[in-house]
């Protein structure tokens, strides 16, 4: 009577632990999720230890603002370099802080790919446990009297594993469902380890776009204070003078070298029969598309630091940094490069000598020959160049002079 209730005992054990660790047919059969395969489970390793490689290389990838400025010592002599290297910096800062808002969006689309995976693997799991709990249940609540009579009339529990073969093959396919089951909680526990370190990632990539945005706001600070100091230095005062006059004549030459360029090229399309692009009079569109005030007139004036009379060939219009700049009227590229005086411009042919000029932005958005229609966003505002702060430089030429900007738009 012992011996028969050890035997039960140890039916009812191995026929829990067949029940826990694995799914019957039945409630296999009823899954829709894909099996997760040793595969799957290497391909998640692999995608964890390159979110590793990516969140260590990270902080790589960062400008190095001491050697920036270390290099910016190096010019500081000659305002021109000084002000062409601090611009070079800008941009690397600002291409930085564009790649790391680009990385930012791709992470929260791979954060949202990662929580759906693991929502997906939790359920998975949970099936599969509730699977077993019915087989469990089913066992007790029934019973199997082939397999109970051949368990009670073994000699022992090794006669049983030796006999039992339809049991056998059950176990054999319960170990089958048990290594899957094993599987989606290692997979459930990789997907958290991964959502766990790109939401590190995500944290400290924004942390770096601030970063940079301080980079930025420190360099551009440095820059207006250069500028000024340069200006302000009664020492310097005549050599500031100088070399100011000789930044706008050389800002003019190059101007006037582009127009004569132009001048040139029409002549060439008209002797070859070609059409020749005018100005039919149109109203020019604001060049912004907000701005807070005019920051100076167009016309003569007393530059504010040298004290020296000065003639400001366009308006300034103060707006944030990265304000949209438009085109004021249909027309046709002729620069869109950099000067050290007027930082990042472009210069518009509008046809019948007329010309206008957008100076000092932080980002060009079109090339020399493109053809451009008025209102078309063609850069955005900056302080690059000779600049101390945010706004658009806007100047107008007809035939070969400089002429009111208010001519030809409104406030």
């Amino acid at each position: 009577m012992k011996k028969k209730g050890l035997i039960v005992c140890l039916v009812i054990i191995t026929l829990c632990t067949m029940a826990v660790s694995g799914v019957w047919k039945q409630s296999a059969s009823a899954l829709t999720l894909d099996d997760i395969t040793s595969d799957s489970i290497k391909d998640k390793e692999n995608k964890i230890n390159q979110a590793k490689e990516e969140k260590k290389n990270l902080q790589s990838g960062l400008s190095n603002l001491k050697e920036m400025k270390k290099e910016l010592e190096a010019q500081r002599a000659n305002l021109a370099s000084y002000i062409e290297q601090l611009d070079s910096n800008l941009e690397e800062i600002e291409h930085n802080i564009a790649v790391l808002k680009q990385q930012i969006a791709e992470k929260e689309i791979e954060i949202e790919a990662t929580e759906k995976e693991l929502e997906e693997a939790l359920a998975k799991e949970e099936n599969q446990k509730e699977a077993m709990i019915a087989r469990i249940r089913m066992v007790y609540e029934s019973g199997d009297p082939q397999m109970t009579d051949m368990l009670l009339k073994a000699e022992s529990f090794g006669d049983f594993l030796n006999k039992a073969d339809y049991a056998e093959r059950v176990i054999n396919y319960d170990k089958r469902r048990w290594q899957d089951y094993m599987n989606t909680r290692q997979y459930v526990e990789l997907c958290k380890e991964q959502l766990e370190i790109e939401k590190e990632i995500l944290d400290e990539t924004k942390a770096a776009v601030e970063e940079e945005q301080r980079n930025l706001e420190i360099l551009i600070a440095e820059k207006n204070q250069e500028i000024d100091r340069y200006e302000n230095d009664i020492t310097m005062k005549e050599a500031a003078i100088r070399e100011y006059e000789a930044s706008i004549k050389a800002e003019e030459e190059e101007i006037a070298a582009l127009e004569a360029l132009v001048a040139e090229e029409k002549k060439a399309l008209l002797a070859a029969s070609g059409v020749v692009l005018t100005y039919d009079g149109g109203t020019f569109k604001f060049p912004l598309a907000s701005y807070t005030r005019v920051s100076s007139e167009y016309g003569n004036r007393i530059h504010p630091i040298l004290g020296i009379p000065q003639f400001h060939n366009g308006v300034d219009l103060a707006a944030p940094k990265g304000t949209a700049i438009y085109a004021a009227y249909d027309g046709t590229v002729v620069a869109a490069t950099y000067n050290s005086t007027m930082g990042n411009y472009v210069m518009i042919d509008h046809g019948s000598g007329l010309y206008t000029i957008y100076m000092h932005a932080s980002a060009l958005y079109v090339n020399k020959g493109d053809i451009v229609i008025r209102g078309d966003t063609i850069a955005a505002v900056g302080t690059t160049g000779r600049s101390n702060g945010n706004h658009l430089h806007f100047s107008v030429r007809l035939n070969g002079s400089y002429v009111s900007p208010w001519e030809y738009i409104t406030r």
